[in-house]
């Protein structure tokens, strides 16, 4: 067994230090420093050597998160670490994860790429935005999923009419674990887009009247859809509708609409902080599920015990 030291980020620093309680041990010690022009230049202030080290960062935008995670693989690797995991709970540019028209990047495999061969020897995430990304990285990879922290929630609010959407066709499989493990029934919001986060037309299929609907997602961002998804669930007879989503990218205008909107809570995770407070958002937190799977790695058992 080698000694095992967990680290973290800037953005993350707040769940970083939630982590390290829950499995034991204080943060180490970290400087991250910033040249004039914004270059960062990441130092460890403590030996590392032939320790295994956890670097906790999510790399949401903007792209120094993901600079930030690579340089700290990296210097950690020339720190003569044992071993480098990289504890990555929200992985930015997921969404980018095929070429869906001509001549652009997939930059989920790009990050993939970047984080590898910064020296990380394994990487552990939280529902990301498409399985199959698990497939970009040729090194071991533990993909955690929400619902261990979403479906505890869901049974103490006892909803009776329980019902779950998916508030798009991607999202399908996602809703339908939900509803088969509640043993109920599903529906789907059918959208068409006309541009990047700008929906142009939706509508419900499957029957929500007199239904607690719950729509289910792995991140929201300008909450343009889970809001029209909730307008139109509503207008079909729904008697409530909220929503469980594990990144809450909230960007643009998402407070605002979420504010505005029909939904009766909006429940994320603390992979991403917030922005700001708001009275409809209600934030759960992955600590937990981290710190466990963080022993399970570094005590080689199996972590399927964490699923639901």
């Amino acid at each position: 067994m080698t000694e095992v030291k967990l680290f973290s980020g800037t953005q993350s620093h707040k769940l970083a230090e939630n982590i390290a309680k829950l499995y034991g041990k204080d943060l180490g010690k970290l400087t991250i420093s910033k040249f004039s022009d914004g270059e960062l230049s990441p130092s460890f202030d403590e030996s590392v050597r032939g320790c295994t080290v956890f670097l906790i960062q999510s790399t949401m935008p903007s792209a120094d998160n993901i600079m930030e995670l690579c340089l700290m693989i990296d210097a950690a690797k020339r720190a003569s670490a044992y071993k480098v995991v990289a504890v990555v709970p929200y992985y930015g540019y997921a969404r980018q994860d095929r070429k869906d028209k001509p001549r652009v990047s997939i930059a989920a495999k790009l990050v993939a790429n970047m984080i590898t061969s910064a020296g990380a020897d394994r990487i552990i995430t939280c529902d990301l935005h498409a399985g199959q990304i698990q497939g970009f990285f040729d090194i071991p990879l533990d993909h955690l999923n929400g619902s261990a922290i979403f479906v505890p929630y869901l049974k103490n609010l006892g909803l009776k009419d329980l019902i779950f959407a998916a508030p798009d066709v991607g999202g399908v499989g996602r809703a339908r674990s939900y509803a088969k493990h509640f043993e109920v029934e599903m529906v789907v919001c059918d959208k068409h887009r006309k541009r990047a986060n700008e929906v142009a037309s939706m509508q419900v299929i499957g029957d929500v009247e007199g239904k607690d609907v719950v729509l289910v997602d792995d991140l929201i961002d300008t909450a343009g859809t889970m809001c029209k998804a909730a307008q139109i669930i509503m207008e079909k007879g729904a008697k409530s509708v909220r929503a469980v989503v594990t990144h809450g990218v909230l960007s643009g205008k998402a407070y605002e609409n979420i504010e505005n909107s029909v939904l009766e809570e909006l429940v994320v995770t603390d992979t991403i902080p917030l922005r700001q407070e708001s009275s409809k958002i209600k934030v759960l937190t992955v600590a937990d599920l981290f710190a466990k799977t963080i022993h399970a790695v570094t005590g080689n058992t199996s972590i399927s015990s964490l699923f639901i």
